[in-house]
């Protein structure tokens, strides 16, 4: 998948109190998304028409966005790859204004497009055409927060880094952390079973979703909002709009585990040899931490030095083949530094880990952080062609991808970079051109999806199917797979109008 067609094109900026990043666009610099890659338009999608705008401007009012230079930074996703050509865009403010949209959508075959925060990496959050972008922004009310039980109910339009504040005041926080925490929605993050760096302690959305509140493509409000942890009545109709990406229903309300906020947070920061080394300490920071280990993260030399050299960020330790980043977090200051003394006792004996330092205070934490988190940004600065890709291996192969096309490919490369959530078998792959060359991602991707098949891994780890992974989904799913989801989003949305060209290939 392509990260950046034209670093030239971009104007990019680095938010450091949030941690995204933010890239404004030219607006020549990318066609539309239909003629790049060659989508034929749905005969039974109607196009958007002067009437269709009128009866939603008549219970919308002012909500309805037809701006021409407005709706251009919704037709694109933030990374400048994808480009829809929608003409409205529509901010409801409430579910029944969703259903009455859906309703209306449905009943005259408008496509349409959810869209939360839009930082999506896979074109999922963007029209193909002309499909009508329902616009989340405005559901994003935090209902109810109960402190004993620990559980939110907010709507899906409520950003990320907006509800975990929220949640500090009441010494709670979200399960969930990610770069983007600045701009994406919770809704979002739900629709695309977002991972984050907090996957290895709290698990998936899936495990941590209560309740889910969605509209239907027929406009059907289904409420299954509950803030229950035990609730085995019937089917779980909740899990199948987690990961569906805004393709069976639009959620709009959420209800959602909040455990405590950590009282005691340590980071360890560790040189090593080689790649087992990384693999072996892991092992013991699973026996040593236990309970405490929040992240343990790793990434290579390659993406130390292009953090070092394109942002300017020092090195706290030696230069080594790999670094692991290690976060425990826990209750107790004394037991937590007491543990993690043991682990790095431990790693430096027996000489898994050869270098390292460990912060508590939050500025050092947070630099040590800076560096795994603002990879992405530094290697959009190493070449014109930047192609991503995130993956789920078994650890025990997880860096050999890399190794592979380091010596398939670094004659005509600037970087092959290989770092991630270790802890959760989550390669985070980018191969680095000095310019946009098509063809090498042609060739890139049979190999590197080849090779995620033949391990039985993921072609998506936590970024979604989106737009532009459909047709390589045979990667990681059977046939039979397939057609039993291609039933299900037929079920719910017989007439394709939710979210069209996206997850399922045609």
């Amino acid at each position: 998948m392509l990260y950046s067609r034209g670093l030239k094109r971009l104007i990019t900026s680095l938010n450091k109190n949030k941690g995204y990043l933010s890239v404004g666009v030219r607006c020549s610099s990318v066609d539309y998304t239909y003629k790049n890659y060659n989508v034929p338009r749905r005969d039974n999608l109607k196009k958007v028409e002067e009437s269709d705008i009128n009866y939603f401007k008549s219970f919308l009012g002012d909500r309805v966005v037809t701006d021409v230079d407005e709706l251009e930074v919704h037709n694109r996703d933030w990374l400048n790859l994808v480009r829809g050509m929608s003409p409205v865009m529509l901010k409801p403010k409430t579910t029944q204004e969703v259903s009455q949209i859906m309703k209306y959508c449905n009943e005259n075959s408008l496509g349409v497009c959810p869209q939360g925060g839009n930082t999506g990496l896979v074109g999922g959050s963007v029209p193909v055409f002309d499909e009508v972008i329902l616009s989340l922004n405005l559901l994003n009310k935090i209902h109810e927060i109960d402190a004993t039980s620990g559980t939110v109910e907010c709507g899906a339009g409520v950003i990320l880094e907006n509800l975990d504040k929220e949640l500090e005041k009441h010494d709670l926080m979200v399960p969930l952390d990610l770069g983007a925490k600045g701009s994406c929605h919770i809704g979002g993050n739900v629709a695309t079973n977002a991972g984050g760096i907090r996957y290895l302690r709290y698990g998936s959305l899936h495990g941590n979703v209560l309740g889910v509140e969605a509209v239907l493509p027929d406009g059907t409000i289904l409420d299954c909002l509950s803030t229950l942890k035990k609730d085995n009545t019937g089917y779980d109709l909740k899990q199948l709009f987690i990961g569906s990406e805004g393709t069976l229903g639009i959620i709009t309300g959420l209800s959602l585990m909040a455990p405590p906020r950590p009282l005691a947070t340590n980071v360890a920061f560790l040189g090593v040899e080689s790649y087992e080394a990384v693999k072996e300490a892991y092992v013991k920071a699973k026996g040593c931490l236990a309970e405490i280990l929040s992240a343990f993260e790793f990434l290579d030399n390659h993406a130390m030095s292009t953090v070092k050299e394109n942002l300017g960020y020092s090195n706290p330790i030696s230069e080594h083949p790999f670094y692991v980043l290690v976060e425990t977090s826990g209750s107790n200051d004394g037991h937590d530094a007491e543990k993690l003394d043991h682990f790095l006792e431990v790693v430096m004996e027996t000489g898994i880990a050869v270098d390292g330092t460990v912060a508590n205070e939050v500025g050092k934490m947070q630099d040590i952080w800076k560096m795994r988190e603002h990879i992405a940004e530094a290697l959009l600065h190493d070449g014109d062609g930047c192609f991503k890709y995130d993956i789920s291996l078994p650890v025990d192969v997880m860096y050999d991808i890399v190794s592979l096309l380091r010596e398939k490919y670094s004659h005509c490369t600037n970087r092959i970079v290989g770092y991630g959530h270790f802890g959760d078998g989550n390669l985070h792959l980018n191969v680095v051109a000095p310019t946009y060359d098509k063809e090498l991602m042609y060739e890139l991707e049979p190999i590197i999806f080849g090779f995620t098949s033949k391990h039985n891994g993921s072609i998506s780890a936590e970024h979604g199917i989106g737009f532009k992974k459909t047709k390589h989904m045979h990667y990681s799913r059977s046939p039979e797979a397939i057609e039993v989801m291609k039933k299900l989003k037929n079920l719910f949305d017989p007439k394709g109008i939710l979210n069209p060209y996206k997850m399922l290939p045609s």
